[in-house]
């Protein structure tokens, strides 16, 4: 392999701007005029300009296109013929240098790119930067296009993933939406009204043998937490495990960041939004409003004003409640119009008036089953992802540096 040098990023492309439009230039017809939201998503509308463009304007398949404000991102394009709007580099690289290698390098150092750039708000990178900033840089052609063949057999592993990831998350949801408003009987088969019997009810059509209930009547206690500082009590490195609305996700609690502890003397103050394993977490405010968890830690927790905490009565499965509440149409129903407040909130009242179909506890376990299999098999292949993204930032910066030469990683790429 060839040697690495000092280059600046003026030395290896021509950074060139698009084109400045005026709001009487924009029509229906002719190119199709590509901002940084047409560069994140080709099928986002746009305006057409029909008049005569210089040729360094136009864009067509396979340019590498650079979003240098605001919005920090490289791309290669492509959609087809098009016209280039201010705010986006067509970056023109010199014919000793390989295009794919130089958009992975040019992403691998916009972090330090960006601590140079203008504006705490608004960040953008302007010539003088890319032409101040140097870096090392491999010099022989075909080492370039070795590295880049590496990180593009990363990145298809990764497109494939996620699409897999795409996939099976759509299937997950018909499978929901099956299971929780057909159910499955003794046989394992989803019912239908053809093959059985439903019946009225206000909830619409429903398995005969379900019954509609409200929360209240298929709960323990129904409550929520308060917040330590109320109560005179701060938070401490360790202690009891508190809980707030940034744990729970959508349908698992995480831990894992933002943890927080509070003195065993507040437990025992506010015992009754102390938690049991199995108890049902749903948010009760804020952009992550009705999302639901199961609290299924061997520990001691409590939790504060923005969780509501359900305890489900012995014949209600916890997992089968858990799921129920996360499909959409019963989000649609608990929020009923606020979702078009400013700042949307349950209270504990809709939560114990929500209505919900129940299958006999035998049948909830059924479904929850069903469901946690396809959960698992999504977190399997959500953390062979992650495992690919480690892959590829750990090579990224060892090719992109010369701290590794380049050898046959290709393997390590492969989808497994």
């Amino acid at each position: 392999m060839g040697a690495w040098e000092l280059r600046k990023l003026t030395e290896l492309a021509e950074y060139i701007n698009g084109y400045a439009f005026a709001p009487e230039d924009w029509g229906s017809e002719g190119l199709p005029i590509i901002r940084i939201e047409q560069l994140k998503n080709p099928n986002a509308p746009s305006d057409y300009f029909a008049g005569k463009l210089p040729e360094k304007n136009i864009i067509d398949d396979g340019d590498l296109i650079f979003s240098w404000s605001a919005s920090l991102f490289l791309r290669i394009w492509k959609s087809g013929k098009a016209a280039l709007n201010q705010h986006l580099f067509k970056v023109v690289e010199k014919p000793e240098v390989d295009r794919a290698f130089l958009k992975s390098f040019i992403e691998f150092y916009l972090p330090e790119l960006t601590k140079a750039s203008h504006g705490s708000t608004m960040q953008h990178i302007t010539r003088k930067e890319l032409d101040k900033f140097a870096a090392s840089f491999p010099i022989d052609k075909a080492e370039q296009e070795s590295i880049a063949a590496v990180i593009a057999a990363l990145d298809r592993a990764i497109e494939q993933t996620e699409a897999h990831i795409a996939k099976q998350q759509r299937i997950k949801t018909g499978l929901m939406q099956d299971l929780l408003t057909k159910g499955i009987d003794k046989h394992g088969n989803i019912r239908s009204e053809a093959t059985h019997t439903f019946k009225d009810s206000p909830l619409g059509r429903i398995p005969m043998e379900w019954e509609v209930e409200s929360l209240s009547m298929q709960t323990e206690q129904i409550t929520k937490g308060e917040s330590p500082t109320w109560q005179g009590f701060k938070y401490q490195q360790e202690g009891v495990l508190f809980i707030t609305s940034e744990n729970v996700r959508d349908g698992y609690l995480d831990i894992s960041k933002g943890e927080k502890f509070i003195q065993p003397e507040f437990n025992k103050k506010l015992f009754r939004s102390a938690l049991k394993k199995g108890d049902v977490l749903i948010n009760l405010v804020g952009a992550s409003i009705a999302r639901t968890a199961i609290f299924d830690l061997e520990l001691e927790a409590n939790i504060n004003q923005a969780v509501c905490s359900i305890r489900p009565k012995e014949q209600v499965s916890p997992e089968w409640l858990c799921s129920y509440l996360q499909l959409p149409v019963n989000i649609g129903r608990l929020l009923g119009e606020q979702v078009e407040t400013a700042r949307a909130n349950l209270s504990l009242g809709d939560i114990r008036g929500f209505t919900a179909a129940f299958p006999s506890t035998e049948e909830q376990k059924r479904i929850a089953t069903l469901l946690l299999k396809q959960r698992e098999h999504v977190l399997l292949v959500e953390r062979h992802l992650d495992k690919l993204n480690l892959l590829k930032a750990a090579l990224m910066h060892d090719l992109l540096t010369g701290e590794r030469r380049v050898t046959p990683l290709l393997t390590q790429a492969a989808p497994q």
